[in-house]
C-alpha cells in the first residue's frame, strides 16, 4: 500500500490537477481491497422489491461463459431429435418468452401438446415449474421438453453425443466448466444460468414502487387498489403469483386435462393448475393453461361470470354462495390498466437474451 502512495505522490509532482485527480481515483480503487469486476452484466441481481431468489446458486453460479453457452443452447435446435425445434421456438423474447403463434405448444413434426407454453421469466424465484408443478428445480426443467414426444422427442444421451461431436460446443463447454467431455449436468447447468438471468423487474410499476422517478395515473392506481382487494390472494407479492396450484373454475369436469392431479394422483388436485405470474400479462396472451382466452378482458369476464362449480374449486371463488369475483365493467377496465404497468419493455428488448446465431 505504501508503494502505491509513493507512486501517487510522484503523479502529483508530474501531472496537472485533472490528471492527478484521475490517478488519485485509480489509486483509491486499487487500495480499497475490493475486486470490482469491470463488467458485472453476468451477475445475478436480486430486485429489492422481490422475495428472495430460491435457486441454488451455490451449486451453479452464473458466469459469462456459462451464460453464453446456455444462451446458445436455448436457441439451438440441436436439442431436438431432427434439429427442427429449439427452446426459443416456443419461448420468444418479444412476448416475454411465450409462444405468440400457437394456442397449444407445437413440437417436432408439428406434434401438438395439450397446454399453452408458459412465459420464461423470474425463474430463480420459483419452486414449482410447468402448469402442473411436475418439476421442482429449474435444473431439471429442460429434460421435460427434450424428452417429451410432442416437444423435442429426444434423449439426453443422444443430445450429449451430438454436442460432443459438434465443432462448436466442446470448446464452449470447456470454457464454461473447464472439463473434458460434455456431460448432461453441464448442459443443464448452462441452460439454468441463462434462464436465471431472465429477470423481469423493470416495468413502470417496479420503478414506481422503488421510487425511481416513475408515476402511475389515477386510473392505474385505482386499478392497483382493486387488484389488491380482488386478485392478490393468488397473484401475490411483486412476483404476482403465490406459486400455488388452484382450480379457478374453468371447467366442471376435467376429462382433457386434470392438471396437478397428473402429478399427485390425488382427487383433491383435480383441475388445479399453477397460478401464473401477471408480469408482462399484457403481451403473454393467449391465457390459461390451454390458451382458451385471447384477451385480458376475456379473463376478467370469466372471473366475473364464467366460473364453474366443482368439488375442487378454489374457496376464494366460492364465497357467500356466489361464484367468481364481483366486477363491474369500470373495475375491469381499471384492473387491466394496472396490469399493463407490469409490462417490462427492457426485458423483452434486452440484447443479452437475443439469438446469438442471428446475423
Amino acid at each position: 500500500m505504501f508503494t502505491k502512495i509513493n507512486l501517487l505522490i510522484n503523479c502529483v509532482l508530474r501531472f496537472s490537477r485533472n490528471t492527478v485527480l484521475f490517478f488519485f481515483i485509480l489509486a483509491l480503487a486499487s487500495c480499497s481491497g475490493d475486486d470490482v469486476p469491470a463488467n458485472n452484466r453476468y451477475q445475478f441481481k436480486q430486485p429489492e422489491n422481490f422475495p428472495d431468489a430460491v435457486y441454488t446458486f451455490d451449486n451453479n453460479p452464473v458466469t459469462e461463459d456459462g451464460f453464453e453457452l446456455g444462451r446458445a443452447l436455448f436457441y439451438d435446435p440441436i436439442l431436438s431429435i431432427d434439429s427442427s425445434v429449439s427452446c426459443a421456438a416456443c419461448h420468444q423474447q418479444a412476448r416475454a418468452f411465450i409462444d405468440p403463434v400457437h394456442r397449444l405448444s407445437r413440437g417436432v413434426n408439428a406434434a401438438e401438446g395439450i397446454r399453452n407454453a408458459p412465459a420464461i421469466q423470474n425463474m430463480a424465484f420459483q419452486n414449482n415449474f410447468f402448469w402442473d408443478g411436475g418439476v421442482k428445480h429449474l435444473d431439471f426443467v429442460p429434460i421435460n421438453a427434450i424428452t417429451n414426444p410432442v416437444e423435442m422427442h429426444e434423449s439426453l444421451v443422444h443430445v450429449i453425443e451430438k454436442l460432443n461431436r459438434s465443432k462448436f460446443y466442446p470448446k464452449e463447454f470447456k470454457k464454461a466448466f473447464g472439463e473434458g467431455e460434455i456431460t448432461s449436468q453441464q448442459m443443464l447447468y448452462a441452460l439454468s444460468q441463462f434462464m436465471n438471468m431472465m429477470v423481469s423487474a423493470n416495468s413502470r410499476y417496479d420503478k414506481w414502487v422503488r421510487n425511481e422517478g416513475e408515476s402511475l395515473t389515477t386510473e392505474e392506481l385505482e386499478g392497483l387498489n382493486l387488484f389488491q382487494s380482488k386478485c392478490s390472494s393468488c397473484h401475490a407479492t411483486d412476483l404476482f403469483t403465490d406459486d400455488s396450484f388452484r382450480n379457478n373454475g374453468l371447467d366442471e369436469t376435467f376429462l382433457n386435462d386434470t392438471g396437478r392431479q397428473r402429478i399427485t394422483e390425488s382427487e383433491e388436485d383435480a383441475g388445479k393448475f399453477k397460478v401464473p405470474s401477471l408480469r408482462n400479462a399484457e403481451i403473454t396472451y393467449p391465457y390459461m393453461h390451454d390458451g382458451r382466452f385471447k384477451t385480458l378482458n376475456d379473463v376478467l369476464n370469466h372471473y366475473a361470470s364464467g366460473v364453474k362449480s366443482s368439488a375442487t374449486l378454489d374457496p376464494t371463488l366460492n364465497q357467500n354462495a356466489q361464484l367468481g369475483v364481483a366486477l363491474t365493467e369500470t373495475e375491469k377496465t381499471r384492473i387491466i390498466a394496472f396490469i399493463k404497468t407490469l409490462t417490462d419493455d427492457e426485458f423483452i428488448k434486452n440484447k443479452m437474451f437475443t439469438n446469438p446465431f442471428a446475423k
